[in-house]
């Protein structure tokens, strides 16, 4: 009977390390995380798991294209969520790649590629679109049932064509970046660019808004975020102007401050081919790093002086992410890198992962 009951103990005690085990893995020394979406040379579809040293985790395939991923705070599970139009996204075990879930979108609505999980991991809201009114912007709300994602309703964005959405510090405040572009179902086509109604909103996780802020420019959609510890907001941008004008493809809240560009230099502004894809804030460091795939370009800056640290060429660069020296840069052609940023010199090396076909986000566990 002892026997037993130490084996029903020794048992217990496994379960419970093999949930609270996976945050500990995360952050014993061992090599971080990677998470992207990546195609094949044939366009088949993966959602997958890479070390920094390059030892794969995982490869899923996927029946549709994915694009940012967030992970559970304390389980291991992971949403790859669908690039825009998509209508499917996927729930995964981090620990094996095993498929969970394929999350379809409700009926009328498709995802815009971007979702975030509340702290207490029970709520996801994911950006949607309302086709029956194209570009109407909505945040459609989940909530864990186990292992399974439900839909329990959705909120308003308060603007057009949402993107990425993330967090506040605090962790209830949302915000979104609306892009301003109203599209139909099953279609990336603009029908808008005449009126375009891009903003940064800051909202309650009930729909409260909070803020509503707009840039200079009415066609520079705005697209991807990035977080500080401190509250620092920024955002990069798409501008579908014309291809004669400048626009400011970078811009920056601080707290208690107005969304304003950020000062770059212009002549890195017209370096961008008026297009960027992901954005990355290094806390530590105090770092902002940007990809420009068009332009083929990486560029780094102070985040709090906005010095120029680093402006270099990198074939369809694609997804950032920081790490703990610096940030992982993955490419739509070429090879991905790290670029060591301890030192006043930034160094990039490349990295034993697969080259080329990535997506244009890197989540980093």
């Amino acid at each position: 009977m002892l026997r037993r009951q130490a084996l029903k103990l020794g048992s217990a005690l496994l379960g419970a390390l093999s949930v609270g085990g996976w945050s500990l893995s995360r952050n014993r020394g061992s090599q971080p995380l990677l998470l992207s979406a990546r195609d094949d040379g044939d366009g088949k579809h993966y959602a997958v798991a890479y070390r920094l040293d390059g030892s794969q985790v995982f490869a899923t395939p996927v029946g549709q294209r994915c694009h940012a991923i967030l992970n559970h705070p304390t389980q291991p599970l992971a949403l790859f969520v669908a690039r825009r139009p998509g209508t499917e996204s996927y729930l995964l075990d981090l620990r094996d790649g095993r498929l969970l879930q394929t999350l379809t979108a409700q009926p009328n609505r498709h995802f815009y590629g971007h979702a975030v999980l509340h702290k207490d991991g029970e709520w996801l809201y994911a950006t949607e679109n309302d086709t029956t009114d194209p570009g109407r912007g909505v945040l459609g709300v989940y909530r864990f049932d186990g292992d399974r994602l439900v839909h329990t309703g959705e909120i308003p964005t308060h603007g057009i064509g949402p993107h990425e959405l993330a967090w506040m510090p605090d962790g209830e405040t949302l915000v979104v970046a609306n892009g301003g572009i109203r599209t139909e179902a099953e279609s990336r086509v603009e029908m808008n660019l005449d009126a375009m109604q891009p903003s940064l909103v800051l909202m309650q996780r009930d729909g409260t808004l909070l803020s509503q802020e707009t840039l200079s420019q009415s066609m520079n959609s705005v697209r991807h975020l990035a977080i500080g510890r401190d509250g620092t907001i920024v955002a990069c941008q798409q501008f579908m102007g014309g291809s004669e004008e400048t626009a400011q493809l970078l811009a920056i809240k601080r707290p208690g401050q107005p969304f304003e560009a950020f000062p770059v230099p212009e002549q890195q502004l017209q370096n961008m081919a008026q297009y960027t894809a992901s954005v990355a804030i290094h806390d530590e460091l105090r770092l902002v790093a940007l990809t420009a795939p068009r332009a083929n370009r990486l560029f780094i800056w102070d985040l709090d002086t906005a010095a120029v640290r680093l402006d270099a060429p990198m074939p369809d660069c694609a997804g950032v992410a920081a790490v703990k020296d610096g940030f992982v840069v993955t490419s739509g052609q070429g090879r991905c890198r790290l670029y060591d940023c301890r030192k006043p010199t930034l160094v990039g090396q490349p990295l034993e992962l697969p080259s080329g076909f990535w997506d244009n986000h890197l989540h980093v566990m």
